[in-house]
């Protein structure tokens, strides 16, 4: 879950695993893959990093190779 602020400074949290698109317009809007719309206060780039590290919190985002393709080389 990412917590993120309505237009009207009030937190909402969201379940990043449903986010289908993210766009701006200026302000950020979240598309839910049930269709669900959100304007939120925070920048697309902002958005995708909190994301990201929820993805990584849940360990569905590996931190990156560590050696290359074949660290047994």
């Amino acid at each position: 879950m990412i917590t993120l602020t309505r237009l009207n400074g009030k937190a909402l949290t969201i379940n990043a695993l449903y986010i289908e698109t993210i766009e701006s317009f200026p302000d950020t809007a979240i598309l839910l893959t049930n269709g669900r719309r959100y304007v939120v206060k925070e920048s697309v780039v902002e958005v995708q990093a909190l994301s990201t590290e929820f993805y990584r919190r849940v360990q569905l985002l590996g931190n990156g190779p560590k050696g290359g393709m074949n660290d047994e080389e």
